[in-house]
């Protein structure tokens, strides 16, 4: 689970640094985007101590989320602003759904967590993810049916390979 929360986390924010890396200060939604993206870091940096805390090997596709995130999110800022959010509304949307899984796994069935930390932070960020797709979704981020499809594809598709990778 940390493996791949922390690949996600990881493949978040150089989402949004591509969005912001095309858009600069320009748009009105960069704030939005760089409100985001120190969120998302914040994710990263407790997954990263959690990784060498707990000697959880990263995923060996790392430099491959480094590459398609980054390109994913300037091209979708390259679209414009509507695609931007529409990109944010889809990764989240399976965000949303996996971090789901894994607090169902977590869950002892008895009110408790077998990984209490693990859980904590889980649903904590879970939160923030939702927090996200609400607000692209608010901010123009309805539309894009297609994108949206492929992208969320693309996303289980990266969860699937950093499971076993």
């Amino acid at each position: 689970m940390i493996r791949v929360d922390h690949a996600g986390e990881y493949g978040a924010a150089r989402i949004y640094a591509g969005q912001l890396a095309v858009m600069g200060n320009r748009s009105p939604i960069a704030p939005e985007i760089g409100r985001m993206k120190a969120q998302e870091a914040r994710h990263l940096a407790v997954f990263d101590r959690m990784i060498v805390a707990r000697r959880v090997r990263p995923t060996l596709l790392h430099p491959i989320w480094h590459i398609a995130g980054y390109a994913l999110g300037a091209a979708t800022a390259l679209l414009g602003p509507d695609a931007a959010m529409a990109c944010t509304v889809a990764v989240e949307t399976e965000i949303d759904r996996h971090y789901q899984s894994q607090r169902d796994a977590l869950s002892d069935g008895k009110g408790g967590d077998i990984d209490p930390e693990l859980a904590a932070h889980i649903a904590d960020f879970q939160a923030e993810e939702v927090e996200h797709k609400e607000t692209a979704s608010a901010m123009g981020g309805t539309g894009f049916p297609v994108m949206s499809a492929v992208i969320r594809a693309g996303c289980r598709v990266a969860i699937a390979l950093t499971k076993r990778v």
